[in-house]
């Protein structure tokens, strides 16, 4: 049973579907490895042992991951019966009475939820810390966050508890900890999986959900599984030409691959970020591809006013939400600073502003789309900084918005493709001298994760990672 650690979540359906292994062996593999790293990781803070469980040992259904134990983000994705709290202590008593549609469709394929991961209160920053649960730690250095705001998701996956666990990504929050972790995380295009049916999107189109996973056919697999509108959606993303699957091992091509070092917003890039895609470009010129340094033309400023103001009105409406569900008037007191002072930010924004906000995002939507009439694929590092130490983005009720503005330093990449739409996977090509993963960011064409597969594939058979473990590995 110990080389289930080795095995991903497809190579574990498999093992059940030929009967040679039940799905309640995976389960309790998993509950006992779990045990063993949480304590210090803290990556699960909601335990659903006894539910998954009953549902390992029912009658489950025949699909991919049939068995296969999974984890889920505890923000604004809902499990029938089980705590929601969105890393909010306001919300700590919040139990809804129905799945996600994105849950239904994970009991579909098979998988067997066994426990909620961490965040970071609305998901805001990007770190995994909350003064209802705590930090999350990173699994190559506990002294270091695993990011965020998936931190929980990708502690618990890099620690090798599952081979995938879900994830959201509202401004990185996928490859952000992909990077931080190792491992390997695609934001798929915009509206790929359905966010109902409590919520038609969120943040206006900027967040996305999907999974952090060991290797790319997880994520693929996965993502056939959960893919293609719901009703009622207010838009859904065009169609794949065949199952994500079936990329993986599909050639390429020759790639047109543009490349930066440096980042749009001119903050610096850490020389271990820049040392990552560097020898990423390499990489790909040595697989055959067109590698050429360059990098699109965008108004920085105008797209952060713009990011700014749909989070600011994201957090005015949690805030207003928890009034509503409470009954009561609520105090900065009940939130942590960084979720007040974007609440405050947010209550004095007017309509115009709001539309004002959307258009420049829209706009920039526009100019990155023609950059790829000319690339198949645009590379830069994930973040500008290796793993942040524990309380770096840390706030006061004085100054509430300063963790939130030097994460615009730390992640000053991926938030762009929030604003785009496009799909875009942090890739674990690079760790630097003190054994810290430095992810690679690999953009594709609005609607195209079938490239990003094809290409991700073949990284991942030049340069794999699965061998590359955390320390925590060994306990």
């Amino acid at each position: 049973m110990n080389d289930l650690d080795s095995l991903d979540g497809v190579a574990q359906g498999a093992l059940v579907r030929r009967g040679e292994v039940e799905p309640i062996e995976l389960l309790d593999h998993a509950i006992a490895r779990l045990e063993r790293v949480n304590g210090v990781l803290n990556a699960v803070v909601t335990p659903m042992y006894e539910h998954a469980r009953e549902r390992a040992l029912g009658d489950l259904p025949e699909g991919p991951f049939r068995g296969v134990p999974f984890l889920l983000k505890d923000l604004f994705t809902a499990y029938a019966g089980v705590r929601l709290s969105n890393g909010a202590t306001v919300c700590q008593a919040l139990v809804p009475r129905h799945d996600s549609e994105l849950v239904r469709r994970y009991k579909r394929a098979g998988l067997v939820v066994f426990g909620k991961t961490n965040t970071p209160e609305f998901g805001i920053p990007p770190t995994t810390e909350n003064r209802l649960f705590g930090a999350t730690r990173n699994p190559w250095d506990p002294e270091r966050s695993p990011a965020g705001s998936s931190g929980g998701a990708a502690a618990a996956v890099a620690a090798r508890v599952v081979p995938m666990a879900h994830g959201g990504d509202g401004g990185g929050s996928i490859r952000i900890p992909a990077s931080a972790c190792g491992i390997f995380g695609l934001k798929p295009t915009r509206a790929r999986n359905p966010l109902g049916p409590d919520v038609g999107d969120l943040l206006s189109g900027l967040v996305c959900e999907h999974a952090l996973t060991l290797s790319v056919r997880d994520s693929a697999a996965l993502l056939d599984a959960t893919a293609g509108p719901a009703i009622g959606d207010p838009y859904y993303a065009p169609p794949p030409s065949r199952p994500f699957l079936d990329e993986v091992g599909r050639d390429p091509g020759r790639l047109r691959i543009a490349f930066s070092r440096s980042a749009l917003t001119g903050v610096p890039v850490h020389s271990d970020c820049v040392a990552a895609v560097e020898d990423a470009a390499r990489l790909c010129a040595s697989l055959g591809h067109e590698v050429s340094e360059m990098s699109p033309t965008i108004d920085p400023m105008a797209l952060a006013r713009g990011f700014i103001t749909l989070y600011a009105a994201g957090a005015a409406r949690n805030v207003l939400d928890v009034e509503e569900a409470a009954g009561i008037p609520v105090t900065r007191e009940m939130f942590e600073p960084v979720t007040w002072g974007l609440a405050e930010m947010g209550k004095q924004l007017s309509s115009a502003e709001y539309l004002l906000a959307l258009r420049q995002i829209q706009q920039t939507a526009r100019t990155i789309g023609k950059f790829f009439e000319t690339h198949d694929v645009w590379l830069t590092p994930t973040l500008a900084e290796p793993p942040l130490p524990i309380g770096a983005l840390a706030a006061t009720y004085d100054d509430p918005l300063v963790g939130f503005f030097r994460a615009g330093d730390f992640a000053p990449f991926t938030p762009l493709i929030n604003a785009t739409g496009q799909p875009a996977m942090s890739v674990p090509l690079y760790w630097n001298d003190a054994r810290l993963p430095i992810g690679t960011h690999f953009v594709g064409r609005f609607g195209d994760e079938a490239t990003l597969f094809r290409l991700a594939a073949q990284l991942e058979q030049a340069r794999p990672w699965k061998d590359c473990r955390p320390p925590i590995c060994a306990v």
